[in-house]
C-alpha cells in the first residue's frame, strides 16, 4: 500500500482564526471565520493581505507535514483547502486526512484536477461568451422577422386597397404573388438561420455535457472521480435513511508499491486500468464505481445488503486473481495481481465517513490476514469482539 503520511499536527490558533478549533481525526474545522469566507466568494483577489498570508503558511506548513511538494498545483489546492473556499475539496481532503491516505503525485494530481483546476472556469466562460453571441443572433432574426412581417402586412394592405380602386385585377394578382414570394424567400432565410443556430446550440450543450463528464471523472481509470464519488453518496445516503439497504466495498491492489518499483509507474497505470474495468464489468447498472486514492477503488451499491455486497466483492477479487497480465514494451507476462476488499453496511443516520471508515477497516483486516480475500464488517466486529 506504500507509506502512511503522518497527520498534520494541531496548529496554534492565528490571531485571525476563530476562538476554538474543532478537530475530528486531525483535520481543522470551522476554518476560515466569516468575513474572510464572504470576501472569497467573490474571489481571492479581494482578500485582506494579513489574512491571506496566514492561510499560505499554514498550507505551507502542513504540505511540509505530509511531505507533498510545494508546487504552485499543491499550493493552489491547500490554499482552498485553509481557506475553506471549496466544500468539497475540503471534505475529500479531510476524509483522505481522517484515513492516513498518502499524498503521492497521483492524489495530489487528482485534488488539484477534481476541485481546482481552472478548465471549468474556461469552459463556463467560453460557453458564456458563445451563448451571449446566440443570443444576440437570435434577437436580431426575431427582430428582422417582425420587421418583415410588419412590411409584408402593409404590402398585402396596399394591393387590397388598389383592388377596391378598380386596378386591373391581373396587375393585383402579379403584385401579390411576387410580395407571396419574397415573403417565402425572406421566410426560408430565416429558417435557415435558426436551423444553424439550434445547431451550434446542440453543440454547446454536447460541449458542456463532455465537460461536465470530465470534471466527474477520473482520468487515469476512467472511474468515477471523488466529486462525483461524493455527490453520489449523498444521494444514497438520503435513501437508505429512509430503509433502503446500502453497501459500500472498497478494494486495493495487494503489494502494488513493490509492482509498481519492479516493473514501472507506466506498468502499474495499466494494472489500475485493468482492475477499474474489472470492478465496472461486475457491479450493477445502478452502482457507482469510483477511484478512492492511489491504487484504492470504491464501489457504492444502493438497494444492496450485506451478503449481496459480499458475493459482488468475491466475484470481483476472482475474476481479478485470473487476470493475466502482458507488458506491452515487450510481450512479458507478469506475475498475478490478488485484491484485497473491505465491504460495509450503511448503518442509518451514521455520517458517511462513519461507513467509509468501516469498510477501509475491514480492508485492512483482508490484508492483514493474507491478502487476496474479501473481509466484511461481520468479520471485524468478531475480531474485535475476541481483542
Amino acid at each position: 500500500m506504500g507509506c502512511r503520511w503522518r497527520r498534520p499536527r494541531k496548529p496554534a490558533p492565528l490571531k485571525y482564526g476563530p476562538p476554538h478549533w474543532d478537530r475530528i481525526k486531525g483535520s481543522v474545522r470551522g476554518w476560515p471565520p466569516t468575513a474572510p469566507r464572504q470576501a472569497m466568494e467573490s474571489g481571492f483577489d479581494d482578500l485582506d493581505y494579513d489574512y491571506a498570508a496566514s492561510v499560505a503558511g499554514r498550507a505551507v506548513r502542513s504540505m511540509a507535514e505530509q511531505g507533498i511538494p510545494p508546487t504552485p498545483t499543491n499550493f493552489a489546492v491547500w490554499f482552498h483547502y485553509f481557506a475553506g473556499s471549496h466544500d468539497d475539496l475540503r471534505n475529500a481532503i479531510d476524509l483522505l486526512i481522517d484515513h492516513n491516505r498518502p499524498f503521492d503525485a497521483r492524489t495530489n494530481q487528482d485534488l488539484f484536477e477534481t476541485y481546482v483546476a481552472p478548465r471549468a472556469g474556461a469552459v463556463a466562460s467560453e460557453t458564456s461568451d458563445r451563448l451571449h453571441a446566440l443570443m444576440g443572433a437570435a434577437k436580431e432574426f426575431l427582430a428582422t422577422a417582425m420587421a418583415d412581417n410588419r412590411y409584408q402586412m402593409q404590402a398585402i394592405s396596399e394591393v387590397a386597397d388598389r383592388g377596391r380602386a378598380g386596378v386591373d385585377p391581373k396587375a393585383l394578382v402579379a403584385q401579390l404573388m411576387n410580395e407571396l414570394a419574397r415573403a417565402a424567400t425572406r421566410a426560408t432565410r430565416l429558417e435557415a438561420g435558426f436551423a444553424e443556430k439550434t445547431r451550434e446550440l446542440d453543440v454547446i450543450r454536447d460541449s458542456l455535457s463532455k465537460s461536465e463528464e470530465r470534471a466527474r471523472t477520473d482520468t487515469l481509470t476512467g472511474l468515477a472521480n471523488r466529486r462525483a464519488l461524493d455527490e453520489f453518496l449523498r444521494k444514497a445516503q438520503t435513501t437508505a435513511d429512509w430503509g433502503e439497504p446500502l453497501g459500500v466495498l472498497m478494494l486495493d491492489i495487494d503489494h502494488f508499491k513493490t509492482f509498481n518499483d519492479n516493473f514501472g509507474h507506466g506498468v502499474g497505470d495499466q494494472v489500475l486500468r485493468l482492475m477499474a474495468k474489472v470492478l465496472r464489468e461486475k457491479v450493477r447498472e445502478q452502482d457507482l464505481s469510483a477511484r478512492y486514492g492511489g491504487e484504492e477503488l470504491i464501489a457504492v451499491l444502493p438497494d444492496a445488503d450485506l451478503a449481496t455486497c459480499a458475493d459482488i466483492a468475491e466475484r470481483i477479487r476472482r475474476a481479478i486473481a485470473e487476470c493475466t497480465i502482458t507488458r506491452r514494451s515487450t510481450g512479458e507476462t507478469l506475475p498475478n495481481i490478488s485484491v484485497s476488499i473491505g465491504v460495509a453496511q450503511y448503518r442509518t443516520g451514521e455520517a458517511i465517513t462513519d461507513l467509509i471508515e468501516r469498510c477501509d477497516r475491514a480492508l485492512y483486516l483482508a490484508k492483514g490476514g493474507g491478502r487476496n480475500r474479501v473481509v466484511t464488517e461481520v468479520e471485524l466486529d468478531r475480531a474485535t469482539a475476541a481483542g
